[in-house]
């Protein structure tokens, strides 16, 4: 595999045409097709869906735990093990779509993606669950720069605010649904993913419904071959981001991973929604975050944000050390706020300024990262808690490296400082310039 920087070719040469769509015709409608704002929307729930099932196992790990009498190590490679599947598709697959089309990547990743949640609804032990979440890993890797691509080539000014609160709002509702399926449904382990498949055939038929946005053009194969393009006018606003990303998603690894488990040693209960709510508490917060924040300056988002995550991470390593649920949970919402908006800055930053035949790659490129994020750090932390000093020491030094990580990119971020033309306005996009 060969990563190595790369400047893509001028916007004119870029193939956005759109094509007739086979869809529309076959309705007899040459003029239905599915675009603008409510396509947007539609891009927006798939994002949802996917990162909500992918958050979905981390109430279930307990019970899974309980039957298959595994160690915390094996939950935290269940969990590293699927931000390596999407890091591996994100970097083979993250520009498929710019050369076959938006629609037919998206159609197959959502087909990919139910055969996961079946292989989970049907799993008997832990091979079936890594299988599960490497096919899960994989379907949402491609699916993810696809998404933020399409919703860019729908509404930019929608579109980009939409890649930033989408992903919050998939792991929130995903947490929280499967642990309140566990406490009040019967056979959650089944009930969750059936449910799932059912969200993702009523999309599979709205994307197929939909406009596409680049017609097809060559070098599809090639594109295939792992490496990571940063467009020359973009390599600062992306260096920028990386470590802010980096930073904001390591800690959502560590609740995605141990949230369960450290409400239970500060709370001795075992109520699967009490553990959830962790996970749902940090997500919800970003996304509330994302939206107060949506208008304000990228940079100043930014900033925000990891000052945000910085006292956050704080509490919560105090309220682990002083044993407080409470604090916990307060520190959770204060690091959550910051989570989303390190992330939405980020995204704002950088997302914008890309032209179209840039978008999926580009995309794609920050969730690299964003992932290396998530799976990296909540695996070492596995194996913090079996051979290391234990759950809370783990916790300790986790939160501890992230607020090094989040010092980093402040260090970043006030040191490169982009000319007024790199950062994006604000204010919506004229009404001549988005595609509709």
């Amino acid at each position: 595999m060969t990563l190595h920087l790369q400047v893509r070719r001028p916007a004119s040469e870029a193939a956005v045409a759109l094509p007739p769509d086979p869809f529309a015709r076959r309705l007899g409608r040459s003029d239905y097709r599915l675009s603008g704002r409510p396509a947007v929307f539609v891009l927006a729930s798939l994002v949802v869906a996917l990162l909500a099932s992918s958050a979905a196992p981390t109430p279930l790990y307990a019970i899974y735990q309980a039957q298959w009498h595994f160690t915390p190590i094996t939950t935290t490679v269940v969990f590293g093990v699927y931000a390596l599947a999407v890091l591996a598709a994100l970097l083979t697959l993250g520009k498929l779509s710019d050369h076959v089309g938006r629609r037919p990547v998206l159609v197959t990743a959502i087909a990919v993606h139910a055969g996961a949640l079946v292989i989970f609804a049907t799993a008997t032990g832990v091979p079936a669950l890594l299988s599960a979440r490497v096919v899960q890993g994989l379907s949402t890797g491609a699916a993810l720069g696809t998404i933020g691509a399409a919703m860019l080539d729908m509404d930019r000014e929608l579109g980009t605010f939409a890649n930033a609160v989408a992903p919050g709002m998939g792991t929130a509702s995903g947490a929280i649904a499967s642990a309140l399926a566990v406490r009040f449904l019967p056979d959650p382990t089944h009930l969750i993913y059936l449910a799932l498949i059912g969200v993702l055939a009523v999309q599979a038929v709205a994307i197929a419904a939909m406009r596409e946005t680049v017609s097809r053009a060559p070098g599809a194969l090639a594109s295939l071959r792992p490496e990571i393009t940063i467009p020359r006018a973009l390599r600062t606003p992306v260096l920028t981001a990386v470590p802010v990303l980096f930073a904001v998603w390591a800690l959502a690894g560590l609740y995605g991973a141990l949230g369960p488990a450290l409400v239970h040693a500060l709370t001795g209960s075992d109520n699967v929604v009490l553990g959830g709510l962790s996970f749902f508490v940090l997500a919800a917060s970003a996304v509330i975050a994302t939206i107060v924040l949506r208008r304000a300056a990228a940079r100043t988002v930014m900033l925000a944000g990891i000052l945000t995550l910085v006292t956050g991470v704080a509490v919560t390593v105090t309220a682990v050390s002083l044993g407080s649920a409470a604090v916990f949970f307060a520190g959770s919402a204060i690091a959550g706020a910051g989570f989303g908006s390190g992330f939405q800055g980020s995204i704002r930053t950088v997302v914008p300024l890309a032209a179209a035949h840039e978008r999926a790659g580009l995309v794609s490129l920050l969730y690299v990262v964003s992932y290396l994020g998530l799976g990296v750090p909540a695996v070492l932390a596995g194996f913090g808690v079996v051979h290391g000093g234990g759950l809370i020491s783990t916790a300790r030094y986790y939160g501890t490296a992230v607020i090094v990580l989040a010092a980093l990119a402040l260090f970043g971020l006030l040191k490169n400082r982009p000319g007024r033309a790199a950062e994006p306005a604000a204010a919506p996009a004229p009404r001549a310039q988005r595609l509709r």
